[in-house]
């Protein structure tokens, strides 16, 4: 929670660091700004118990504030806050733990939680024949009277869709990884994509199917050029100002594609790129793929976040 205030430069001190810590590191950005968020709150909470230095807090006072946070009130929509959000906050004080120990300075108390099951009734997950809805809708070009732009640029983009649908369903990528590929880590050869800017700062290898690899060939050859015009950029995905393309966008797209399917039932789910990243390790998992290789191809850093699917996958077939 940004707005709560430290008044203990001690702790201020600690909070600013842990942040430039996550972005040296190469975290993505929205870890960046929402880790060192959560440990304020902590550090806010420990004020309010008269703690002001670190080697003050035990691991009673963190237990004391985690049970604090499961009765807070979620103050955005009401009720408690989400098991998700519980979660989030686990990570974080046990990221900024790490920060301590690296640093080397005062040492926080382990906490040996386990992840709060998250309410899998909160998750959309897409089925085959709705990912196929999608590809499809890349297919529909706009009336071009009715635009200042020509048909080729609104081709571009088609070709861009499909290689977007490519790799965050085809490769369960997460949002900022697909915004930070260069056209480099796309090994045609071996059909493999390496995500050198995974969570925490992990990389992986991530294989490709050979449809989506000729949906990646036909953007990089024929797309994404016109899209770049006289620019020049390493990324592989560019936006219609010749850009890197940030993650606002390829959602705008993504729900642009989600309306164009015409399908009412596809069109209440609440549709996102997380969404893509979901429905492939369902599927996956529905298709007999063990949970082993699903964390591997995932980037999870622990079987208890990958074990999520196997209630969604239940759900889905019943």
């Amino acid at each position: 929670m940004k707005q709560l205030p430290l008044q203990s430069p001690s702790f201020a001190y600690a909070e600013r660091g842990f942040g430039q810590w996550l972005d040296i590191l190469g975290y993505a950005p929205t870890t960046v700004y929402n880790m060192p968020n959560a440990v304020r709150e902590l550090l806010h909470w420990m004020e309010g118990q008269d703690k002001t230095q670190l080697h003050q807090i035990a691991s009673v006072n963190i237990s004391d504030y985690y049970d604090h946070l499961r009765e807070r009130e979620n103050i955005t929509r009401g009720g408690g806050l989400s098991n998700a959000y519980l979660n989030k906050h686990q990570q974080a004080i046990k990221l900024f733990a790490d920060y301590l120990r690296q640093t080397g300075r005062i040492a926080l108390p382990v906490m040996e939680w386990e992840n709060e099951v998250v309410d899998t009734a909160q998750i959309d997950v897409l089925t085959i024949e709705e990912i196929k809805m999608l590809f499809n809708a890349t297919e529909i070009l706009p009336d071009t009277r009715k635009h200042q732009r020509d048909r080729e640029f609104y081709e571009a983009l088609q070709y861009r869709d499909r290689a977007m649908l490519s790799v965050y369903y085809g490769c369960g990528i997460r949002r900022n990884e697909g915004v930070q590929l260069d056209t480099g880590d796309i090994n045609f050869n071996r059909g493999i994509l390496h995500v050198r800017k995974g969570k925490n700062y992990k990389e992986r290898f991530v294989p490709i199917t050979k449809q989506s690899l000729q949906y990646l060939q036909i953007y990089l050859y024929d797309g994404r050029p016109l899209l770049l015009g006289g620019s020049r950029s390493q990324a592989l995905f560019i936006s219609a100002k010749a850009k890197r393309i940030d993650g606002q966008t390829m959602l705008w797209r993504l729900k642009q594609l989600v309306e164009l399917t015409d399908n009412a039932k596809l069109q209440q789910k609440k549709v996102g790129l997380h969404t893509l990243r979901h429905s492939i390790a369902t599927h996956l998992l529905g298709k007999g793929m063990n949970l082993e290789k699903i964390k591997e191809f995932l980037g999870h850093t622990s079987l208890e976040s990958t074990q999520i699917y196997t209630h969604l996958n239940l759900e889905q077939h019943g």
